[in-house]
């Protein structure tokens, strides 16, 4: 059985029910809503604000802890891969791209919590991993039942595709920071 044996844990697993619910909630109210907001600076300033909470929560979530120079010089690095990764999307994409992203920190965030005594950084990425895919693919077979909404492949590989570069990165800066602790011991 699954349970919830701390405060935090439970506070990361509200947050991953309220992203995804918000996130299927897209898919009744999101076309009129963007119906209303079809001018393309509205839609701009929009999504560079998504782009730049994304980022900020990934960074939090990836860099607890203050971040020495090598890191900063990783975190430029990813910033520029995601930014160029955005650039060459559509919007639709984009939007899947920030949602989640989001998502997948949360339930790594969560799983962390749910695996912390046992001490290992894989568990928790690769269930997220499987949760944020399997959510995912959940959102766009959901559409397929919807009379406006249309069931696309790729919006799974882009689900897929979020949850894979918010994971890895923040798998990645875990790793270097406790690279760079184990070198600086010596």
């Amino acid at each position: 059985m699954f349970r919830i044996t701390e405060i935090k844990e439970k506070h990361l697993w509200i947050a991953v029910m309220v992203v995804y619910l918000t996130i299927l909630s897209t898919l009744f109210i999101g076309q009129p809503l963007a119906n209303e907001l079809r001018d393309q600076n509205v839609q701009a300033v929009i999504f560079l604000s998504g782009m730049l909470l994304v980022a900020v929560a990934v960074l939090l979530h990836g860099l607890i802890r203050r971040p020495g120079a090598v890191e900063y010089a990783f975190l430029i690095g990813i910033a520029a891969v995601y930014v160029m990764f955005f650039f060459r999307l559509g919007a639709p994409e984009r939007s899947h791209l920030i949602e989640y992203s989001v998502l997948a920190v949360l339930l790594h965030k969560a799983f962390g919590k749910r695996y912390a005594t046992e001490n290992r950084i894989w568990k928790p990425a690769i269930t997220a991993w499987i949760c944020g895919v399997l959510l995912g693919a959940l959102d766009e077979g959901i559409q397929f039942f919807l009379p406006n909404r249309v069931f696309d492949p790729q919006d799974i590989a882009f689900n897929s595709i979020a949850v894979t570069m918010a994971i890895t990165t923040s798998v990645a800066l875990f790793l270097l920071r406790n690279f760079l602790k184990k070198k600086a011991v010596r």
